[in-house]
C-alpha cells in the first residue's frame, strides 16, 4: 500500500489557494464545530495555511514542505494524514503537478459550512453530538444562533430603486462597451465569497440502482429522487451501515401525501432503524486507516500480503466472520464478543479482523472471548492501530499467546495435553523465525495447506 513519502517529499513546493473568501466568522464554526470532528494536528495545518493568504487574496506564495513540518513541529506523515482528514471533512482540495522530476501541490481551502447547514447536515452534527454530548452540542447551537426578527409585526416600506433613481441620457458616445470590460481579464478571478461545499462522499458507495429496482414508480415517483434526497440516502447509508434493501422499507416510510421524500422523516427512520438495531449509541467518527482507493492508485502490483492488509482494513469484522465460515451468517454471540471488545478496547477494525483470524486458528474455530480480550487488551496498551502491526506484534508473542491459550486449556483439564500444531493464518507463516515448534503430524501439515488454499481462495473472490 502507498505510504505518505510516495504521496509527498518534504521537498515538493505547493501553494495555498482560497476557494473564494475565507472571513473570520469562518474561523469560529471550524474551531468549534469541525476541530471535535478532526483533531488538533489537521486544525492546526487548516489554520496554518489559512494565515499564509494575505488578507483579501485568494492565493499565497509558494513554500516547500520543509516549511510545514517546521511551523507546526511535527514530522511529515503527521503532516500527511491531517492533509487527509481535512480533504475527508471537506475543508481541503489538492490539486498535484508533475513535470520534469519535480511535483507541486495547490492546496484549496474549503469554506465550511455556514451553521445552519452543519445543524442540519445529518451526518457532521451526529457525529458532533456524538463527541461533545448533548450539553456542550446545545451550548454551541445557542451560540451560533441569535433572535429571531418578528417582521410580520411590522409592514416593509422599502423604496425601490427606480423610486430613488431616475436614468439620463448621456449626449457623449461610449467609445468603450462597459459590460465587456467588466469581465476578469483572462487568468484572473474576482475575489467573492463561495458556499461550503459539505462532506466529499462518494455516491459509488451506495447502489441507487438496487434501491430504485425495489420501489416501483407508483410507490415512489423518480422525481422525489432529487438530488438533495439522495445526497441524505448517501449519507444515511454511510452513517448508520444502512443498505439499499433495507433503505427501500424506510423512504417508503419517508413519502409524504405529495408523493415527496420527507428528509426529516427520512432521517428518524434511520435513527430508529439504527437504534433497534444496536441501542441508544450514536455512530462515532473515526479515521480510516487505509482505503480501497488508495490502494488502487499504486503504480505497481499488489502483493499478495498487500493484498491481505487491503481486505483486513476495508473489510467489516462481520463479513470477515462470514468469509471464514463460507459465507454463512455469524452467530449473535460471535458478534456480541466482537462488538464488546470493539467498544471496550477501541481497536480499529483492521486490527480487530487480525484478531479474529489469530484466535479463530488457535482455538480450533472457537471465538473464545476471554482469550480474545486478553490479547486485545495487549494491543491496545501497545498502541496498535494498522493490520500489519497487528501481524507482526502477533508473530513476536506468538510464544507468549500460546501460553495463555494452553493455560486455559490446563485449567480446565488437567489431564488433557495441547500435543497438536497451532493452526496459523497466511501471514503468520511469513514471519517463520518465531513459530512455536512443535511436534507435527502429516494431519497437522494438511490442515495448514488447506487454511493456505482457503485465505488464497478469499483473496481471489475479494479481488473479483
Amino acid at each position: 500500500m502507498k505510504k505518505h513519502w510516495n504521496e509527498i517529499q518534504p521537498i515538493d513546493h505547493y501553494t495555498v489557494a482560497t476557494n473564494g473568501m475565507l472571513q473570520d466568522y469562518d474561523r469560529k464554526i471550524v474551531t468549534f464545530l469541525y476541530q471535535p470532528l478532526i483533531g488538533a494536528a489537521p486544525y492546526s495545518l487548516f489554520m496554518s495555511l489559512w494565515g499564509e493568504v494575505e488578507e483579501n487574496r485568494l492565493w499565497a506564495i509558494e513554500s516547500a514542505h520543509y516549511h510545514l513540518m517546521n511551523v507546526l513541529s511535527v514530522n511529515l506523515q503527521e503532516v500527511y494524514e491531517a492533509r487527509l482528514k481535512l480533504e475527508g471533512i471537506g475543508l481541503l482540495k489538492v490539486y498535484e503537478k508533475k513535470s520534469e522530476g519535480e511535483r507541486r501541490f495547490v492546496y484549496e481551502l474549503q469554506r465550511p459550512l455556514s451553521p445552519q447547514e452543519f445543524f442540519h447536515d445529518g451526518m457532521l452534527n451526529v457525529y458532533l453530538y456524538q463527541k461533545i454530548g448533548r450539553t456542550h452540542y446545545m451550548r454551541l447551537k445557542n451560540f451560533f444562533t441569535d433572535e429571531a426578527v418578528e417582521k410580520e409585526r411590522y409592514s416593509e416600506i422599502t423604496r425601490s430603486f427606480q423610486d430613488v433613481f431616475t436614468s439620463e441620457q448621456n449626449i457623449n458616445f461610449l467609445q468603450h462597451d462597459a459590460n465587456a470590460d467588466s469581465e476578469a481579464d483572462s487568468g484572473r478571478q474576482f475575489i467573492q465569497y463561495q458556499d461550503g461545499s459539505g462532506l466529499p462522499l462518494d455516491e459509488v458507495d451506495f447502489d441507487f440502482q438496487l434501491l430504485l429496482s425495489g420501489l416501483s414508480e407508483a410507490m415512489v415517483p423518480r422525481k422525489a429522487f432529487t438530488v438533495k434526497v439522495r445526497e441524505t440516502v448517501t449519507k444515511l447509508s454511510y452513517l448508520y451501515g444502512i443498505n439499499p434493501l433495507q433503505m427501500k422499507n424506510l423512504v417508503l416510510s419517508a413519502v409524504d401525501s405529495e408523493d415527496e421524500i420527507d428528509l426529516e422523516m427520512l432521517r428518524k427512520a434511520a435513527r430508529d432503524w439504527y437504534q433497534l438495531q444496536t441501542g441508544e449509541q450514536l455512530p462515532d467518527l473515526a479515521a480510516r486507516i487505509s482505503s480501497k482507493r488508495e490502494v488502487k492508485r499504486t503504480d505497481k502490483p499488489l502483493t499478495k500480503e498487500d493484498e491481505l492488509l487491503e481486505y483486513l482494513e476495508t473489510t467489516s469484522p462481520k463479513d470477515v466472520l462470514a468469509d471464514i465460515s463460507n459465507g454463512s451468517n455469524p452467530s449473535k454471540s460471535d458478534l456480541q464478543a466482537v462488538e464488546e471488545i470493539l467498544m471496550s478496547q477501541k481497536l480499529p477494525i483492521g486490527v480487530m479482523n487480525v484478531l479474529i483470524q489469530y484466535v479463530l486458528l488457535k482455538t480450533d474455530m472457537k471465538l473464545t472471548k476471554g482469550y480474545m480480550e486478553k490479547i486485545a487488551s495487549h494491543w491496545s496498551r501497545k498502541k496498535v492501530t494498522t493490520a500489519g502491526q497487528a501481524m507482526e506484534l502477533a508473530k513476536k508473542e506468538h510464544q507468549q499467546y500460546l501460553e495463555w491459550a494452553q493455560g486455559k486449556k490446563e485449567n480446565k483439564s488437567k489431564r488433557r495435553k495441547p500435543i497438536r500444531t497451532e493452526k496459523l493464518p497466511e501471514w503468520f507463516k511469513e514471519g517463520g523465525s518465531t513459530e512455536e515448534k512443535t511436534p507435527s503430524s502429516e494431519s497437522d501439515d494438511y490442515d495448514f495447506e488447506a487454511e493456505k488454499k482457503k485465505l488464497e481462495e478469499e483473496l481471489k473472490n475479494f479481488r473479483k
